[in-house]
């Protein structure tokens, strides 16, 4: 059976997609994560409805706002 955080743990260094509660998203890359699937981002860019509208050298994302995360 395959966990969520092993598969987190593969996604470390590498880009991924967080998709948030209203209609929000970041790409970038995983820098790290905690059980509570609050993540740290570098690169990071915001997304609004698919549009960039910010791009963040560090993101800090709170797990409670997470839908998922896409390696």
């Amino acid at each position: 059976m395959i966990k969520p955080l092993s598969v987190l743990s593969q996604a470390v260094n590498k880009n991924v997609i967080v998709e948030l509660k209203g209609k929000r998203e970041y790409r970038g890359v995983l820098d790290g994560y905690d059980p509570h699937m609050n993540v740290v981002l570098k690169n990071a860019e915001e997304l609004v409805n698919g549009e960039s509208v910010r791009k963040h050298a560090l993101a800090i994302v709170r797990g409670d706002n997470v839908i998922y995360i896409s390696p």
